[in-house]
């Protein structure tokens, strides 16, 4: 009897062991997964500007372009090219420099009186080194800028703008700004004068490739994927550590990536990845319509992103790398400049009320007369899921003031513009079509002192169906 009873309590003991050892198993497992997933979503965050232009470099040559190539946008943007946040109002100009093989020289003329260059050159973590025109280096003389690789250490000659690089890929983007009495077709004249090439053959400049880039569909965009973490992992591998990255690159290793490893995750590993780019969209997505963005003026809804408080390029504030803050700027846009004011861009995710705007309802914005921009303003609608601009049978992103000759004015000066799935009776011309869910952002190109000083308000957005 005793035998039985002691064989049953040890069988009790047993099962209580193996149940609280099983208990404990899971509990570990359930551990790991959530400290996986917690840092990969923070890797994601951190990763974000780099991503992007990651993304960017591979898109090149699916328009037939490759490192130090010039692509250049005979008309201006349209639908099909996704790129964040670009305007459709100017043509854009860019390259991709490859500082592997040794420095690269970016020849940029002088402003004429029809164009000038406005541009910035980014690194892989689109931290600006340079702004470039009128409101950069050359202050609008043109010059040549010499780009050094990471830890350049040789003579470099004479008669150049020298601009050290964090990183190996550099990337410079321009917007031909036409002045009054020129043309689109004079801006892209005026930059394909642009020279790219090595130092090395600085005595004998070798042609600069040029692309168009317009007829074509131009992919771009990041994708919130497995395809994420590739980029973030070929960023580590292609650029040197930086210090301030430390702590980073030591919780990116925890999970795969680390320099001189491949990463080609599979199984459960690539679909834990796959989530946690997905989470770390919807922490972007919130941020960007929540807490990182600021009123520009206090009873509007516009509004423009927080960067630091002292508005720092590289998000370094105190000692600290805002990763939050650099994400979210880089979720919505890319080449932010180093110093330029040559443009503003108040942002709209919500009508007057504070609702977020919906692609099945009726809006209109009406923009004054005295709108303080010296060149042109413009208005343009973008997805709310992509950050890019929403294709349409009409093909119609935005409208500006280039296109006052055709709209309906009112008769103080202002013009209303209406953002709806379906133009309203009469007001074809004033529309910019949506359909889904959808932000504005209403640039001011030569913003002048009453925007900076906030004497200038600009009406909020207002449902006016729906």
């Amino acid at each position: 009897m005793r035998a039985t009873t002691t064989r049953a309590v040890a069988g009790v003991i047993a099962l209580v062991f193996m149940t609280a050892t099983a208990q404990a198993q899971n509990s570990a497992d359930e551990l790991k997964r959530a400290t996986f997933t917690r840092r990969a979503v923070d890797a994601a965050l951190w990763g974000m500007p780099a991503a992007s232009m990651a993304a960017f470099r591979r898109s090149l040559a699916g328009v037939g372009a490759g490192y130090n190539d010039v692509l250049y946008f005979s008309q201006p943007l349209e639908a099909r090219h996704e790129f964040i946040t670009a305007n459709n109002n100017t043509p854009y100009v860019a390259t991709a420099l490859d500082l592997h093989q040794g420095p690269m020289v970016v020849d940029v003329p002088a402003a004429s009186g029809k164009v000038a260059l406005f541009g910035s050159a980014i690194d892989s973590f689109q931290v600006p080194l340079a702004d470039v025109g009128p409101a950069g280096e050359d202050a609008g003389k043109g010059g040549k800028y010499l780009f050094l690789p990471p830890g350049y250490k040789d003579s470099v000659p004479a008669g150049y703008l020298v601009i050290p690089s964090t990183t190996n890929f550099l990337h410079v983007a321009f917007r031909p700004i036409v002045g009054k009495g020129a043309t689109i077709e004079d801006g892209v004249a005026y930059a394909k004068t642009l020279k790219v090439y090595p130092l090395s053959g600085a005595a004998h400049p070798p042609p600069t490739k040029f692309v168009d880039a317009y007829p074509q569909a131009w992919h771009t965009l990041p994708v919130f994927d497995l395809s994420f973490f590739k980029d973030i992992a070929a960023v580590v591998n292609d650029e040197p550590a930086q210090e301030k990255d430390a702590v980073m690159l030591g919780l990116l290793a925890s999970i795969g990536i680390e320099k001189g490893k491949p990463f080609n995750p599979t199984g459960d590993t690539a679909k834990a990845f796959e989530q946690a780019a997905a989470q770390a969209y919807d922490v972007m997505q919130a941020n960007l319509v929540g807490p990182l963005s600021d009123r520009i003026w206090p009873d509007r809804q516009w509004t423009e992103l927080h960067m630091t408080p002292t508005r720092n390029t590289d998000f370094m504030i105190d000692g600290r790398l805002l990763i939050d803050e650099r994400a979210t700027v880089y979720f919505l846009g890319t080449w932010v400049p180093k110093k330029s004011v040559a443009s503003a861009y108040p942002q709209a995710y919500r009508d007057g009320t504070g609702a977020l705007l919906k692609g099945d309802k009726t809006y209109r914005l009406r923009v004054p007369a005295d709108t303080p921009a010296r060149d042109f303003w413009s208005a343009i609608v973008y997805s709310m899921k992509t950050k890019s601009m929403i294709p349409n049978a009409q093909n119609i992103v935005g409208l500006s003031s280039y296109d006052k000759s055709k709209l309906q004015m009112n008769g103080d000066g202002s013009v209303d513009l209406f953002f709806a799935p379906k133009a309203p009776a009469g007001k074809e011309a004033n529309w910019i079509p949506t359909g889904e869910e959808f932000f504005i952002i209403f640039r001011l190109y030569g913003p002048e002192k009453a925007y900076f000083d906030r004497t200038w308000k600009l009406p909020d957005i207002e449902n006016v169906a729906g």
